[in-house]
């Protein structure tokens, strides 16, 4: 796990003083093209297949919100830190793409409805995550895909949530989805690394 995913419950100003930093993590900017071909394959497999309009949510710098504009969908992007919301502006400068600074939670996008909401690394510190599953499947249109991607990092203090938790948290939601176990894949880190790490896809 990384400085910066450690500090994930921290202040927005951590967040702020973190931003010029995030894409040094190789899943964060995906500056690796092997790195950044692992998570565009991932992507296309998990979005839908023609282009639609996609929440992503805590979306740091925009990395993954530059490879679903890449693959043809409207991207909104929703972070609480204005630096990184200022950066994925930047990255996605001429794209089909809005970024808004917001709650992840409870994000700002008012009667909007998509056809996918992706979250990556953000659910296991929301205080009440369940609340915000419920909620981010009411911004989903019939046939819409929630995609999680989670784990469970470090060995001293584990900090995250196990993917048994959250197939729980999503109810009977969860046998519309399917587990995908990515710890065994080193080219989405940029290395090999032996801690949970997890994608939940649901197809509502």
């Amino acid at each position: 796990m990384s400085d910066d995913e450690s500090a994930r419950t921290g202040s927005v100003a951590d967040w702020d003083a973190a931003a010029a930093s995030f894409d040094d993590e190789p899943d964060h900017g995906l500056r690796d093209p092997e790195v950044r071909l692992a998570w565009a394959d991932r992507l296309h497999a998990w979005l839908p297949p023609r282009p639609g309009d996609v929440l992503d949510l805590g979306c740091g710098t925009g990395s993954l919100s530059l490879l679903a504009a890449e693959q043809g969908h409207r991207v909104t992007g929703v972070d609480l830190s204005p630096a990184m919301v200022a950066l994925a502006r930047a990255k996605l400068a001429g794209r089909d793409a809005v970024f808004l600074v917001g709650d992840a939670a409870a994000p700002p996008v008012g009667e909007d409805r998509f056809d996918a909401v992706v979250v990556r690394h953000v659910l296991w510190a929301l205080p009440d995550p369940g609340r915000a599953l419920r909620h981010w499947r009411e911004l989903l249109r019939p046939g819409g895909r929630l995609v999680l991607i989670e784990g469970v990092w470090g060995t001293v203090s584990p900090v995250g949530i196990p993917a048994d938790r959250l197939t729980d948290l999503l109810g009977p939601a969860a046998g519309h989805g399917r587990v995908e176990r990515l710890s065994d894949e080193p080219r989405l880190w940029g290395r090999a690394v032996e801690d949970e790490r997890y994608a939940v896809v649901v197809r509502l």
